[in-house]
Formats: C-alpha cells, structure tokens, sequence
C-alpha cells in the first residue's frame, strides 16, 4: 500500500481545532504542569493543570516496574502537559491515559464513550443524517 502524503492546507485547516482542544483540556485538568517521583511512597506524581495531584505506584506501570529510584526520579513532562517521559527507560506515558487507569471499568466506558460522541467525522455526519432520515433514533424499550 503506498503512503499519502496529507497535504499541508489540510494540515494547518486542522491547527485552530487542536489548539481549542488543547485549551479545553487543559482547563479540564487533562494535562501535566509538572511531576517528580516521591521515592518514600514509590509514587510518580504529577500536578495537573486544574491544580490538582494525581500520584501512581511506579510498580503498576511494566515499563517503570523494574526501574531504579534515580531513573524513576528523571521524569520530564512534555511540552503540552500530555505525557511524561523517561529518557533512559525508553517510556512515554500519557496523562490522560493515566487518569482513565485510575478509573474502574463502568467509569471508563463512560468516559471514553463521552470522549468519543464529541469527535466530529464525515462518516459520523452521514450516519447521523441517514439515521434522521429514517425518524432519528430509535427509542429505548424498558425490558
């Protein structure tokens, strides 16, 4: 299969939407201002943007399982706040994904449900109006 090449008017059509998405999460509290690891507690820490803290056991997440205290200790959040890395252990986490970690399994197909029915595509427009065509959505049926 031969790759295309997305062309750049399509690329910055597409710049002010990330942006605003950027900001919403932000405000959301999805992203990292900063982050340290607390080595009494073998916790990974972060402050998010909403200022709140959310800390993770470094022993939940495989690739930080077996890592040293000064490796887990050089942490870098990256430049918009969505991930952490680490250099020498090769590992990139994102916050959001942290976050849904944190989450049970009814909670995070909730979210990722709410997530999800905000995405904007071609097919979900023309799905959306062969639907209305037809009367809409069904409607649900108490069993």
């Amino acid at each position: 299969m031969a790759k295309t090449r997305t062309p750049l008017s399509e690329i910055l059509a597409q710049i002010p939407a990330a942006r605003a998405r950027s900001t919403r999460e932000w405000k959301e509290g999805r992203r990292a201002t900063s982050a340290r690891y607390d080595r009494p507690t073998g916790r990974v820490v972060m402050e998010l943007s909403n200022g709140y803290l959310y800390g993770f056991p470094a022993t939940s997440i495989p690739e930080l399982a077996k890592a040293s205290a000064k490796q887990l200790a050089a942490v870098e959040v990256s430049p918009g706040g969505s991930g952490l890395h680490w250099e020498e252990l090769d590992a990139d986490l994102s916050v959001a994904g942290l976050l849904m970690s944190a989450l049970g399994r009814k909670e995070k197909l909730t979210e990722l449900a709410r997530i999800a029915g905000r995405t904007k595509s071609r097919a979900k427009a023309v799905a959306s109006r062969a639907n209305g065509a037809k009367g809409g959505r069904p409607r649900k049926t108490k069993r």
